[in-house]
């Protein structure tokens, strides 16, 4: 059997073979180190970034300068609960409620019988004590004559004279009596105490009335709208501002597009100690009868008049913080650091807060900061929609 003849390899071809598996396997392995790399550097931004806190942040805004929006209460300028001061029933009523009067007109009648029959005892009462008081007077007289003659003693006569002056006294008070009875009378007609309207009624015909029973809803009650006070309570940290002569502008909740306008007349010049707050009063002038009383009012005052200068500052109430070192804020610069500001409230406005200084018209602010947060912290800084749409809308 001849010898099998094996082909001869070449050795460059080997080589070739060789280089080629070696590349393909330096790729691989180099491919595979920097997926790997790649997905750590990833995971370790991924990280850093999940470390940096997002804040809510928000810049400042100014106010109207000395301007200030309080509610109010609108009071008629006079406003009188009428009672009955005599007892009976209601015989009838004259004025129901939105009916203007006049002081003295008759408001209701009440029939009191029982009064009358006073009266006529009364009457006949002092009858009686005038005729003892006259016969008193006479014995009296002719006792004193007798003492002169020497035909009574000096004891006799003055107890004559005394006991004139006791039914001298017995008929005064029947006297008085009989006015007082004349008074209830009088009281049966109930009549409005000065100009004004009927704002309530809480009687009718033949309802029992009894004088002096301090109920709480009085029959009629009568206000005086031709003029109103506006009250408002001013904060102890604004009182500061009021002054005479101010003039303050509000609007009712039924009549939204009207402004109207007040004038200051008075203060209480105290802070009441439960609401930490002082009254003031202004003045209306309601003689076209466009307002009620009673209404809520919303009071714009202007406590600086015109020259009022620039607006403060103004930040919201949830972005205080509080640290033994006194009240500050938080404010993130432009490498997302923060700043721990000290700052000084200058009038509070419930929401909102002015302050006297502290931080920039520009600066951002933290928006209802972590207590944990710090000088030197970095942080995310979340701005609101509109300015961060405003921003890109500048760079492109």
């Amino acid at each position: 059997m001849p010898d099998t003849i094996l082909p001869q390899t070449n050795p460059r071809r080997l080589r070739r073979a060789a280089l080629f598996v070696g590349a393909a396997l330096v790729i691989v392995l180099g491919v595979g180190a920097a997926t790997r790399l790649m997905a750590r550097q990833e995971l370790s931004a991924t990280t850093r970034d999940s470390a940096v806190q997002s804040v809510s942040v928000t810049q400042p805004s100014r106010g109207d300068a000395g301007t200030l929006v309080l509610p109010g209460r609108l009071q008629a300028w006079a406003q009188a609960p009428v009672y009955a001061r005599t007892s009976g029933y209601l015989r009838n009523w004259y004025a129901d409620i939105g009916t203007p009067v006049k002081a003295g007109q008759v408001l209701a009648e009440v029939d009191a019988p029982e009064v009358d029959q006073q009266l006529v005892a009364a009457n006949a009462a002092l009858a009686t004590a005038q005729a003892q008081r006259d016969l008193a007077s006479v014995t009296a007289t002719r006792w004193d004559r007798l003492v002169s003659e020497n035909a009574v003693s000096q004891q006799e006569a003055d107890e004559k004279r005394g006991d004139f002056a006791a039914r001298q006294a017995m008929r005064n008070e029947a006297q008085a009596n009989v006015q007082r009875l004349r008074a209830l009378t009088g009281f049966r007609r109930i009549v409005a105490p000065f100009d004004g309207v009927v704002t309530s009624r809480d009687t009718d015909v033949g309802a029992l009335i009894a004088a002096g029973d301090g109920r709480a809803t009085p029959l009629f009650t009568v206000a005086d709208t031709r003029k109103l006070r506006l009250y408002v309570s001013v904060p102890q940290s604004l009182a500061a501002g009021i002054r005479p002569g101010l003039t303050a502008h509000f609007t009712v909740p039924d009549q939204p597009d009207q402004v109207f306008e007040a004038q200051l007349v008075r203060s209480a010049d105290a802070v009441d100690a439960q609401s930490g707050a002082m009254l003031i009063q202004l003045v209306f002038d309601n003689s076209a009868g466009r307002l009620k009383p009673g209404a809520y009012a919303q009071v714009t005052l202007n406590l600086q008049g015109p020259a009022a200068g620039a607006s403060p500052l103004r930040v919201p109430s949830s972005a205080l913080l509080f640290r033994k070192e006194g009240t500050s804020v938080a404010v993130v610069g432009a490498d997302n650091r923060v700043s721990i500001r000290p700052v000084r409230i200058a009038r509070d406005f419930g929401a909102d807060l002015e302050l006297a200084g502290g931080v920039g018209a520009t600066e951002w602010v933290v928006n209802s900061p972590p207590d944990s947060i710090t000088n030197g912290d970095v942080v995310r800084a979340v701005r609101p929609q509109n300015v961060a749409k405003g921003a890109a809308n500048a760079r492109s």
